[in-house]
């Protein structure tokens, strides 16, 4: 899968994209600035935290560290310093915060973990119950941001009911299982080299064993450009952040 690249690590890259975009200019610091204060930054954080960290007790301690809604406030906290470092030294203006998505539906975190809870779910509820706690505190943060750095301006895009939601209304056939062939069980996430995936991935939810398709990453885009519910962006959507 390729090495997992930290929040603060793609900071970092992000200052030689800005020194290459103040090189382009001339050295025009100033002209560099206006030109990232209009520029959209979408960003995710909080899936590798959970699936490859948190829930992963045999490797890290963190869940015996930490409650569910510990984790969740430590994470935001976190979050909270990188997001105005990217504020104060890059120049964000515009900033989109995507949620996690329901991650105990996955074909392979399902596999591992097992299904069902009091409710008779298909997915793993307690991993569930978890994401939503992140996703409320990031809903906070963005409260915080907002009204801290009043020049900015920053959405919280609800990817988790986008994604339940398309889920049952909009025509995936397959929503359990990876369009191409992974390992016995769903052990391996990715696709196995040289198999051919499935012919239909339009109608299948996920790709491999835990990433989307690319036709439920269109609904979630499309959702996050142009609201369809009052629910799926906080508070307003990607398409009215463009204009201020």
């Amino acid at each position: 899968m390729g090495a997992r690249i930290s929040m603060d690590g793609q900071l970092q890259n992000h200052q030689t994209t800005v020194s290459n975009i103040i090189n382009r200019l001339g050295q025009n610091e100033s002209a560099a600035k206006d030109y990232l204060n209009k520029c959209i930054y979408a960003i995710g954080l909080g899936t590798n935290d959970y699936t490859s960290n948190y829930y992963l007790p045999l490797l890290y301690s963190t869940s015996r560290v930490y409650t569910p809604n510990q984790y969740a406030i430590v994470l935001a906290q976190q979050y909270s310093r990188q997001l105005q470092t990217l504020y104060t030294n890059y120049g964000a203006r515009k900033v989109a915060l995507f949620g996690l998505a329901p991650l105990g539906c996955a074909p392979s975190v399902v596999a591992s973990n097992g299904s069902g809870g009091a409710n008779g779910s298909a997915c793993v509820d307690y991993i569930n119950d978890a994401v939503q706690i992140f996703n409320g505190r990031l809903k906070m943060l963005v409260d915080e941001l907002n009204g801290n750095l009043t020049d900015a301006k920053f959405v919280y895009v609800n990817v988790y009911n986008m994604v339940s939601e398309a889920i049952s209304y909009t025509g995936f056939k397959v929503v359990d299982a990876p369009c191409c062939p992974v390992g016995r069980n769903y052990s391996l996430i990715l696709c196995n080299i040289n198999q051919t995936p499935c012919p239909n991935r339009n109608e299948y939810f996920y790709w491999d064993a835990f990433h989307f398709s690319e036709a439920t990453n269109l609904v979630i885009a499309r959702r996050s450009y142009n609201a369809q519910s009052p629910t799926d962006t906080y508070p307003f959507d990607i398409c009215q952040l463009a204009k201020t």
